[in-house]
C-alpha cells in the first residue's frame, strides 16, 4: 500500500517518517558494510592474546540437551561440535565426520569420522560416543530434540563410522544434525556425574571452560587438542556480561571490549564508519515477531489477531527501528531459508479500514484492554511496542506495555502469563521444518511458540515436509503451511533481522553464521 501525505497522519505516523528519514542515512552509510569479516590486514595473523567478548546475557548452563537460549546455546557451541554443521552462508559441510552418504531410499545415513578426534582432555573420540550424544539428545526430550524417527545407530570403531537408520524418510536429519543439540560429549560423561560433567565440560571444540561465574563472566582457553590444525589462534576468549546496549557500546568504541555479540541497529551505522570499529553483519535466521497467547478469549479470536495485523504499518516499523539493517517480514520462514514465502504476497497488508472491519466481526467490536509484555533493555522493542500501542488505539483496542527484566520474561511467557508479547523467532538449522515445528507444533517443547496456537491442516502439513523428498512438491507444502499461518495470525512476522556484531578495528578472522553465532578459531588480534 502507498504512504499516505505525511502532513495528514496521525502522530506515530509522523513519527515513523521522521525516523524513516534517519534509518535512509544509516541505510546508506551501511551499504559497504562486511558480510563476513572485514578487509584483512596487511599483518599476517598473530597467534596468542585474549579476545574479551561483550554479551547482554551470561551463559547459565552448559548442557547441550537441556537448553535453547541462546545466551547458553553460543557458548555451548564452542565446547561440543557436531558430524555436520553449516557454513556462513548457511549450506550444511562435514565437520567431525570427514564425509557422509545417503541411502537412495533416505533410510540410512553413514558418516566417517574424521581420524584422530581427541576431546580437550587428550581422551580419543570413539564413535559410540556420538551414538551415546544423540541417544541422550532424544531421552531428554530437550527443546531441539532430534525428532527424525531414528530405528538404530550403529557403530565400527575401526572404520571411524557411524550408521543411522531412519524406520522411514525424514528430510531434514541432516540439517537437524548441524545444531548444537547434536554435539558429541563423551560416553557416560567420561566416568563423571551429569551435574559434574556440565560443571566442566569436555568437548571437541575449540574452546575449554577455564573460570565460568554462571550469573556473570565465562572464560575459555584453547583447546591444545582441537582437530583444526593450528587452531584456535587465540589463547584464550572471555565471555563478559556487560547488560546494557549502551555499556556495550561505549567499551567497545574505547576499545576496552575487543568485540560485543549484537550491535543495537540503531547504532550499526555508528559502529561502521567509525575507525575504531567495525561492523560485520549477514543474512540471518531471525524474525523478530508479535506472539499472541491463544488460550486468552481476546487472542483466540482470529479477527481480533487479523484486525492487529491490519492496524500495523511493518515497512514503517522496520525502517523506524532498524534504520535500515532489516527487511520488513512478510512471511514466517525468512528468504534465508529455503522455501520462503517472503515474496508470495500471502501476508495482511497496512489497512486501518480492513483492521477496524476484522474487528468488527470479532467477539470484540468495542475494542478491548490488553498488556503488552517485552524485556527490558531492548530499546528496539520498546520503540515497537510504543509504536503497537499507538497503532491498536486507532481501531479502539487499549494497550499497555509491561518491561520486565529478561529472566523473568522467559519465565512469563513459557508459563503462558502473558497477553501478548514482543519476542524473537529463530531457527537453528537451515531447514524449514525447525522453525514451522517450533512455532507450529502443538504437542513440541514449546507448544506453537508458547501461543498454543492449534490448526490440524497445519500440523498435518507439517508432519508431510517432513517425509517429502525436498523439490517442488515439499515447497509447496510449506508455501501452504506459510499461508495459513498468515491468514490466522497466532503470531505477526514483523521483520527479517540481519546479523550485526561489532569488533574493533584490530581483530579479524571473526566468522558470522546465519544463527547469530560467531565462530572464533580463526579470529586474532593485530598488535
Amino acid at each position: 500500500m502507498s504512504p499516505t501525505t505525511p502532513s495528514t497522519q496521525p502522530l506515530h505516523r509522523r513519527r515513523l517518517w521522521s525516523l524513516a528519514a534517519t534509518a535512509t542515512v544509516a541505510a546508506m552509510l551501511l551499504a559497504g558494510c562486511a558480510q563476513a569479516d572485514p578487509a584483512p590486514s596487511d599483518d599476517t595473523p598473530t597467534a596468542g592474546g585474549t579476545l574479551t567478548y561483550g554479551r547482554l546475557a551470561s551463559a547459565n548452563d552448559l548442557d547441550l540437551h537441556t537448553q535453547i537460549t541462546a545466551n547458553n546455546a553460543f557458548a555451548i557451541d564452542k565446547i561440543f561440535e557436531s558430524l555436520v554443521s553449516f557454513d556462513e552462508s548457511g549450506q550444511i559441510i562435514d565437520w567431525l565426520a570427514e564425509s557422509h552418504e545417503i541411502s537412495d531410499d533416505g533410510l540410512v545415513y553413514s558418516f566417517t569420522l574424521r581420524e584422530g578426534l581427541k576431546y580437550s582432555d587428550g581422551t580419543d573420540l570413539q564413535a559410540a560416543d556420538v551414538k551415546f550424544s544423540l541417544e541422550r539428545n532424544i531421552e531428554k526430550q530437550g527443546p531441539i530434540m532430534l525428532t527424525a524417527p531414528i530405528a538404530s545407530i550403529e557403530t565400527d570403531e575401526e572404520a571411524r563410522t557411524v550408521v543411522i537408520t531412519l524406520a522411514e524418510p525424514y528430510t531434514p536429519f541432516l540439517s537437524e544434525l548441524t545444531g548444537f543439540a547434536a554435539g558429541v560429549l563423551p560416553s557416560d560423561f567420561g566416568g563423571k556425574s551429569e551435574e559434574e560433567f556440565f560443571q566442566s565440560p569436555i568437548g571437541t571444540g575449540p574452546w575449554v571452560v577455564s573460570e565460568w561465574d554462571p550469573s556473570g563472566d565465562l572464560t575459555f582457553v584453547k583447546n591444545e587438542h582441537y582437530w583444526q590444525e593450528g587452531k584456535p589462534l587465540l589463547d584464550s576468549l572471555v565471555y563478559t556480561f556487560i547488560a546494557d546496549d549502551n555499556q556495550l557500546l561505549q567499551r567497545l568504541s574505547a576499545g576496552q571490549i575487543d568485540a560485543i555479540e549484537t550491535v543495537p541497529a540503531a547504532n550499526a551505522a555508528e559502529v561502521d564508519s567509525n575507525e575504531a570499529t567495525t561492523l560485520i553483519s549477514g543474512d540471518s535466521w531471525a524474525i523478530e515477531q508479535i506472539f499472541f497467547n491463544t488460550q486468552k478469549p481476546e487472542f483466540a479470536d482470529v479477527h481480533v489477531r487479523r484486525a492487529i495485523a491490519h492496524a500495523l504499518d511493518l515497512e514503517g516499523i522496520t525502517q523506524a527501528t532498524t534504520f535500515g539493517t532489516a527487511r520488513a517480514a512478510t512471511s514466517l520462514i525468512p528468504p534465508s531459508i529455503a522455501y520462503s514465502a517472503a515474496d508470495a504476497g500471502f501476508e495482511l497488508g497496512y489497512d486501518v479500514d480492513a483492521a477496524k472491519q476484522e474487528l468488527a466481526e470479532s467477539g470484540y467490536p468495542d475494542g478491548f484492554t490488553a498488556t503488552l509484555l517485552i524485556a527490558s533493555g531492548n530499546a528496539s522493542r520498546a520503540q515497537i511496542a510504543q509504536i503497537v500501542q499507538e497503532s491498536l488505539a486507532q481501531i479502539g483496542i487499549t494497550i499497555e506495555i509491561e518491561s520486565i527484566d529478561l529472566a523473568a520474561f522467559r519465565e512469563r511467557f513459557r508459563a503462558f502469563d502473558y497477553d501478548f508479547m514482543l519476542n524473537s523467532g529463530q531457527s537453528d538449522s537451515p531447514d524449514p521444518n525447525g522453525l514451522v515445528t517450533f512455532q507450529a507444533d502443538p504437542e513440541g517443547f514449546s507448544n506453537s511458540y508458547w501461543t498454543h496456537y492449534t490448526n490440524d491442516e497445519v500440523t498435518a502439513l507439517m508432519h508431510e515436509g517432513r517425509t517429502t523428498p525436498d523439490g517442488p512438491e515439499r515447497e509447496q507444502i510449506y508455501l501452504d503451511i506459510q499461508r495459513i499461518l498468515a491468514e490466522e495470525v497466532p503470531y505477526i512476522p514483523v521483520y527479517y533481522s540481519s546479523t550485526l556484531h561489532g569488533t574493533t578495528s584490530k581483530v579479524h578472522g571473526l566468522e558470522g553464521l546465519p544463527n547469530a553465532s560467531i565462530r572464533f578459531q580463526d579470529a586474532w588480534i593485530e598488535e
